[in-house]
């Protein structure tokens, strides 16, 4: 069985990070979507709220699975039995920050491989903290994240 772990704060989850997801869960068996813990970034919503948006919009693909970490990427993977990291690019600067993380992740663990998927151009501008500021601002969040999430997001800011 091919299992993919694909990691990210998704703080909150775009329709960029879904788009990845469906066409991951396409290529390999299993797909694992990897919320990181990492209170330095001082999330807007919690692990858990995280988790729960991303298998409210993943519940369509049945080999879709969602948890928390904390720690080390390739721990992680290696915990889930995942042979491969993936990693969503939007820009040339993603590609520069995750080339040197997919060669660290190699150094620690020679297994581990990163795979990289290139955004849908209509979602290339997208960004989890860009939703934020726009939520913040009231501003309008169709087509940035999934609709079922809209609703909790709005809540969060007023």
């Amino acid at each position: 069985m091919r299992i993919a772990v694909y990691p990210g704060s998704f703080d909150p989850i775009t329709n960029g990070h879904l788009d990845i997801i469906e066409r991951a869960s396409r290529v390999f068996d299993k797909v694992v979507v990897g919320v990181l813990k990492n209170n330095s970034k001082k999330p807007k919503f919690s692990a858990e709220k995280r988790v729960e948006f991303i298998e409210r919009v993943t519940s369509h693909l049945d080999n879709v699975e969602t948890d928390s970490f904390e720690g080390l990427l390739v721990d992680f993977a290696k915990a889930q039995n995942a042979s491969v990291i993936i990693k969503g690019l939007r820009t040339v600067n993603d590609f520069e920050y995750e080339f040197q993380m997919a060669l660290l992740n190699k150094a620690l663990d020679s297994e581990c491989e990163t795979m990289f998927m290139m955004t849908n151009s209509k979602y290339s501008y997208i960004s989890s903290s860009m939703v934020n500021e726009l939520a913040g601002f009231k501003g309008d969040l169709s087509g940035l994240v999934p609709a079922e999430i809209i609703d909790d997001i709005k809540a969060k800011y007023e």
